[in-house]
């Protein structure tokens, strides 16, 4: 069995810049593999008022503030940006972070998001036609910006739908992300295999990564025999590392 490579997500509601700071830190610190936030503008769970950080300014902090691990947002929504500036944002934050910068997209679905901050909400097939146009768009810019990406970029696309966005992670991306149960996520991960196949690309060309809830962390084997290659585990306030730290030393020793 190939050894996983480890993540983190910290959620970015009830709570503080300097609490998330100290978590990604510590994150760091433990030597995980990735550490992610999420692209949403208020709460997911819990108190809808809450306090609530948005997501690539907080990612240009974690870039200066961290020095081992991948970074980036799982998953950005396309919606919230226009996809030129996505790219120049992203290079940006490669370059601050020497390098280390993931951009994790998908098409949006929140719909208090979208509706308080006025964009448009449509429909999920609207959503992924746009996300279907604007990713050429994003790559596009970023092999024409100057000063470049400090290497290659990678792409990330998160979702499961199995007409339209696997397709796409089969077209376009490096990595993609989902979430279990371990049999759900396994016949996911053979419908992007074929997809794969289908349009004359490696399936190994593209990494596999799953979101797992605390709850899940003790079923990593059968994740792993799923298909996963990058465990990712989420986390909110008050951002206790435990199991994370738990599953490193597992896996790695």
């Amino acid at each position: 069995m190939t050894t996983p490579l480890i993540g983190v997500q910290l959620h970015p509601q009830a709570t503080t810049v300097d609490e998330l700071r100290r978590a990604w830190r510590a994150a760091d610190a433990l030597g995980v593999d990735s550490i992610w936030i999420w692209d949403h503008f208020f709460p997911l769970y819990g108190d809808p008022n809450a306090a609530h950080f948005e997501c690539y300014s907080l990612l240009a902090a974690m870039a200066a503030e961290t020095s081992h691990a991948n970074i980036g947002a799982l998953v950005t929504c396309n919606s919230y940006r226009n996809p030129s500036l996505l790219a120049d944002m992203a290079r940006t934050i490669d370059h601050i972070s020497d390098g280390r910068f993931v951009l994790g997209i998908g098409s949006g679905w929140f719909d208090r998001d979208y509706e308080e901050y006025g964009y448009e909400y449509g429909t999920p097939p609207s959503r992924l036609r746009q996300l279907a146009h604007d990713l050429p768009v994003l790559m596009d810019r970023l092999g024409r910006l100057e000063p470049p990406p400090r290497g290659r970029l990678p792409i990330l696309i998160g979702g499961s739908g199995e007409q339209v966005t696997l397709r796409l992670v089969a077209e376009h991306a490096d990595a993609w992300n989902s979430f279990g149960p371990p049999d759900r996520y396994a016949q996911k991960n053979a419908v992007l295999n074929e997809w794969c196949r289908r349009l004359g690309r490696a399936p190994g060309q593209v990494e596999r990564t799953v979101a797992l809830n605390t709850s899940e962390v003790e079923d990593w084997k059968a994740f792993v025999d799923a298909g996963a290659d990058h465990l990712i585990v989420m986390t909110g306030p008050p951002f206790d590392l435990g199991p994370v730290e738990r599953l490193l030393r597992t896996i790695r020793t």
